[in-house]
């Protein structure tokens, strides 16, 4: 069972080992923000992937599914180091 869309403006947080990696992304496409918790910390990310908030920017994620598998998400959004909202 797939979480369903929220109307608010926080993200949708779903847990990596409780989905496929078909599952994760499909998650991500349309809840369109989302956190994922993989282990003790997480990632957020957006769709479409132009959406990054200030701070952030694009990148790819390599996470682990329910199965063990090893995802390879391209629309993670990771705090960018260079970024003037960081100062």
């Amino acid at each position: 069972m797939l979480p369903t869309v929220s109307l608010a403006a926080g993200p949708v947080k779903v847990d990596a080992k409780d989905y496929s990696c078909a599952q994760l992304a499909q998650i991500i496409r349309q809840s369109k923000k989302v956190y994922v918790r993989l282990g003790f910390g997480g990632r957020n990310f957006r769709y479409p992937p132009a959406q990054c908030g200030p701070g952030d920017k694009l990148s790819t994620a390599s996470l682990r599914d329910g199965s063990g598998r090893q995802c390879l998400l391209d629309y993670a959004c990771v705090n960018d180091p260079m970024s003037m909202y960081n100062y």
